[in-house]
């Protein structure tokens, strides 16, 4: 499986970020990178922590791993790694999308009369103009991102008050008088396209609106890691840890 090892370049700029924070003990540089990279494998690979066919004993005791994965999740320490590598966007154009994670066919996480329900990940994703128009080629601006999870069962719509910027970019989705008014109470322009079934026609950018699929992009990329694309986790917040780790790699690409 391609991606199962930092480049110098990333670890470089994770170790960093470790070292600078003075509420977390780094220890022996090959150990942090060790588990730095068997959290990738797992991230990449989907498989279960445990050592029957889980993380491998080249990247250390699974256990201990997976402890300090939850206790990095606790602290918010992915989160803040995101954070810093996607320090200082420009959100001027904010685009909002949704995707659906399901868990898998039986999960012993949660009870039997919701096993049919996953959590639903909102991702907002922003133009890193400052890198100019296009930093990796044909596959359109750096991604950066901040993201909201809820049943999912809930719609979309239920969270875009919370993702929002001076110009808002959706699809039909999100096309709602309640929201559009909402935004344009807060100085910003709705970029969203009406549904068909709309008695008022509504005037949008569609130029701008051409930048929504960069949400789209950022999700296909998040769902290459295969712990991301099925939910195992029993807690939310181990389920961000592995989103923001996935994010801050695809950052850092």
């Amino acid at each position: 499986m391609a991606d199962l090892e930092l480049t110098p370049a990333q670890w470089d700029k994770i170790l960093t970020f470790l070292r600078g924070r003075s509420d977390l003990y780094v220890g022996r540089v090959e150990d942090c990178k060790r588990f730095i990279t068997g959290v990738l494998w797992i991230t990449r690979s989907g498989a279960q922590w445990s050592a029957s066919g889980g993380l491998p004993a080249e990247y250390g005791n699974w256990n201990s791993a997976y402890k300090r994965f939850g206790r990095w999740c606790d602290r918010g320490i992915w989160a803040d790694l995101h954070q810093h590598l996607a320090d200082d966007p420009d959100t001027e154009y904010l685009i909002i999308d949704s995707t659906v994670v399901r868990p898998p066919p039986t999960p012993r996480a949660l009870p039997k009369r919701r096993r049919t329900i996953g959590p639903s990940l909102r991702a907002q994703s922003w133009r890193v103009q400052r890198q100019g128009a296009c930093r990796r080629g044909r596959s359109g601006s750096a991604p950066g991102g901040r993201f909201i999870l809820t049943g999912g069962q809930e719609n979309d719509i239920t969270q875009a008050e919370a993702l929002l910027g001076e110009y808002v970019i959706g699809d039909k989705g999100y096309d709602a008088q309640r929201l559009r008014d909402y935004i344009l109470a807060q100085g910003m322009t709705p970029v969203i396209p009406g549904r068909s079934n709309r008695k008022v026609v509504v005037v949008y950018d569609a130029h701008l609106y051409r930048e929504w699929h960069l949400v789209e992009c950022l999700i296909g990329k998040l769902k290459r890691y295969r712990r991301i694309f099925t939910r195992f986790e029993k807690l939310s917040r181990r389920y961000l840890g592995f989103l923001h780790f996935a994010a801050a790699l695809i950052w850092l690409r």
